[in-house]
């Protein structure tokens, strides 16, 4: 299974970097992971919601970019599915059962998503009715990435 992390934004701070990193080395023995990471757009104080149009609009030019017509797309929104872990790991699961080996996983930048991005997606999922920095959710949803990939196969991990 291929799975891919597009983001908006890279990673500053280094305790995010280095999570980003374990998880990353642990998911070698589950999957083939890729993470890409396009620009995010520099975002004044209090934008206007023209201007947050428009920076939406260009971070989802980027993010459009890089799916295939045969990914299938999940976009992480505040709005979407709620699942816990072993439902979520049962979604990925049967995704590979049905023949979907490429897999995206879409973050937003910290306005969210361009539109265009959630109409795309297969699938919505939400981690939680909070708000979230990008840079944060992308160590979390390796780290349920990879503890779904645990219970798919009925190995040991921590509650």
């Amino acid at each position: 299974m291929n799975i891919t992390i597009l983001c908006v934004g890279q990673i500053k701070e280094k305790f995010c970097r280095d999570a980003i990193g374990e998880y990353s080395k642990r998911l070698t023995r589950y999957c083939k992971l890729n993470i890409v990471e396009v620009n995010d757009e520099k975002t004044k104080e209090n934008p206007s919601d023209g201007e947050k149009q428009i920076i939406l609009q260009a971070e989802g030019d980027r993010l459009l970019k890089h799916i295939k017509d045969n990914d299938y797309v999940i976009s992480l929104e505040i709005l979407g599915n709620k699942l816990d872990s072993v439902k979520f790991s049962n979604k990925i699961e049967s995704l590979g059962l049905n023949g979907n080996s490429n897999i995206v996983f879409i973050i937003g930048g910290s306005l969210g998503l361009d539109p265009r991005i959630s109409k795309r997606a297969d699938y919505k999922i939400s981690f939680s009715d909070m708000t979230f920095p990008h840079q944060l959710m992308r160590v979390v949803l390796l780290e349920q990435i990879y503890r779904a990939f645990r219970i798919m196969r009925n190995e040991p991990y921590h509650k």
